[in-house]
């Protein structure tokens, strides 16, 4: 029997260099997941706290924190679960703009990051620090939809996004790495997409 040549198999698809191991584009979708009830936060009583190891415990308003400098991320987010999100565009405020305010500490070395549903994830500081993090409320020009994690969300593109808590209220420096939600129920304590770092032993 005739086997089919090479012009009718078509040639092989190339995958993007941008997709980690183990990661597909997701396209235009963006997937909801979330480990709680999604909760409706108004801006005006929302606010952002920075304490812990740091010479000046903070605390920021809506209004306060669209008074710092904006800044912007645009890259591309991994989740846990496989998928990736390509050329996305966040807006709002660096991390680092928040800890310069603060001052952390010669002692702080991890953050734990609180959202108002009291869902937390622990990260080095090294991950946040040297514009790596930031607090976002706009996602491609428009606000973010509390079912992303509006109003406010950290955003920790180079890390899976289970890191990059919705809802943030919080960012407390610490001198030892703690578990978060995800990281208590086994997921790996870092949680770096190229690396494979899922599970607690990857």
């Amino acid at each position: 029997m005739p086997t089919p040549t090479r012009g009718f198999l078509g040639r092989r698809r190339e995958r993007d260099p941008r997709l980690p191991p183990g990661q597909y584009d997701v396209g235009g979708d963006w997937p909801v997941l979330t480990a709680e009830p999604t909760p409706r936060i108004a801006p005006e009583t929302w606010s952002i706290t920075v304490d812990g190891l740091v010479e000046q415990p903070t605390t920021w308003s809506w209004d306060e924190a669209h008074r710092l400098p904006p800044s912007e991320y645009r890259g591309d987010i991994h989740c846990v679960t496989t998928w990736s999100k390509l050329d996305t565009r966040f807006s709002g405020v660096s991390v680092d703009t928040l800890l310069e305010a603060a001052r952390p500490t010669a002692e702080a070395h991890f953050v734990m990051a609180t959202s108002r549903t009291g869902y937390t994830a622990n990260l080095p500081l090294a991950d946040v620090t040297g514009g790596k993090a930031w607090l976002v409320w706009d996602f491609d020009g428009r606000p973010l939809t509390p079912e992303h994690g509006g109003p406010v969300r950290l955003l920790v593109p180079h890390l899976y996004f289970w890191k990059s808590a919705k809802w943030v209220s919080r960012l407390t420096l610490l001198t030892r790495d703690q578990p978060g939600f995800w990281e208590q129920n086994g997921y790996h304590d870092r949680g770096d997409p190229w690396r494979q770092q899922r599970y607690q032993g990857d």
